[in-house]
């Protein structure tokens, strides 16, 4: 009798326990990041069934349209379960920048780009693109320069000109300070021959957090000019509310073809505002191959291919060591630039 009490208080113990490995089992599949080990000790592959998109700009502009297209395109393709996004705006992405390295989740993803590069410099940022994990590049937009429809200015020409007689007197808007924007305007005055030492004390520029600001600047008139992405400033353009004076990609825009390029208008000046998303610096190489595998699902999705001819954004998929190589001379470069037309 007591060698029978014994052997179910034994089955009972191994229910229990058994229970108890498949729970624990169960909530580490439910985002299965971080490190993990095989039987046989060996670094088993990270699984995340949700991701957190941060956003570093408030709602309305690039990096907000990129961080909800992404977000739709992994639910809606079942590629993860949820994507929420949160925007955390401010200084040229720079204060998301700070949040995403004291994040302790692998599985989020933080929108960022060549405004960022640009932000870290002028902003002085403690922390760097360095000291986070490069996931993907995913797109390259052109830019465009605009005035309201009811303007003056009816080329760049014209507007360039009334900038560099007048200075401070007119006003320039577009995304952050540092950013792919304000670098538009200050290497159109270094075109137009504004000395380098001049341009800052020239240039008149409102930075904006997001591209919704900078539209209501624009549309009320309160700038003579506002600069950002062609698709963020589109649907003005073909709403008869904007009028665009130029792009900045070497031929014109397959959205806006009657729109010459800076170029054509008479500058020598080329500039392209690419996308992507990076992860906290910390995470593991498992976590870092699922995220990229997370987003190259995605990239290689039709949804994501109609969402890039819908918005206009050219394709610029990069992951991997190419991609490392790509952000750290771009890097560079940004810092060159900022230097030669007295931004920093």
């Amino acid at each position: 009798m007591k060698n029978q009490r014994l052997k179910k208080s034994r089955n009972a113990m191994v229910a229990i326990a058994a229970i108890a490995a498949l729970a624990l089992a169960g909530c580490s599949a439910q985002n299965g990041g971080g490190d993990k080990t095989d039987a046989g000790g060996k670094d088993a592959k990270s699984s995340f069934s949700n991701v957190s998109i941060v956003v570093p700009a408030d709602p309305g502009g690039g990096w907000d349209q990129t961080g909800r297209t992404m977000a739709k395109v992994l639910t809606e393709d079942k590629i993860v379960k949820t994507a929420p996004v949160t925007n955390v705006g401010g200084a040229g992405g720079t204060i998301g920048l700070a949040q995403l390295a004291t994040e302790k989740d692998p599985a989020t993803l933080m929108v960022n780009g060549l405004v960022m590069v640009g932000a870290i410099e002028t902003n002085a940022s403690k922390v760097r693109l360095e000291d986070t994990t490069p996931i993907a590049r995913l797109t390259d937009e052109p830019l465009v320069v605009v005035v309201p429809a009811d303007s003056k200015y009816k080329d760049l020409k014209s507007l360039v000109e009334d900038i560099v007689d007048k200075g401070q007197a007119i006003t320039v808007t577009g995304g952050s300070a540092g950013g792919a924007d304000h670098i538009l305007a200050g290497l159109l005055l270094d075109a137009a021959g504004v000395k380098s030492a001049d341009i800052p004390a020239k240039l008149n520029y409102t930075p904006n957090a997001g591209g919704g600001e900078a539209v209501s600047l624009i549309l009320g008139g309160k700038v003579a000019a506002g600069i950002s992405g062609v698709g963020e400033f589109q649907q003005h353009i073909e709403a008869g509310k904007m009028r665009a004076l130029a792009v900045s990609s070497e031929k014109p825009v397959e959205q806006l073809p009657d729109v010459p390029t800076i170029t054509d208008a008479g500058y020598d000046v080329v500039l392209t505002n690419w996308r992507g998303v990076i992860a906290p610096g910390d995470i593991s190489a498992a976590d870092r191959a699922e995220l990229e595998r997370i987003v190259t699902e995605m990239h290689d999705s039709e949804a994501w291919k109609k969402e890039l001819e819908t918005k206009g954004w050219a394709d610029a998929f990069l992951t991997g060591s190419e991609l490392d190589s790509f952000v750290k001379q771009n890097i560079s470069d940004v810092q060159g630039t900022l230097k030669n037309i007295g931004l920093i």
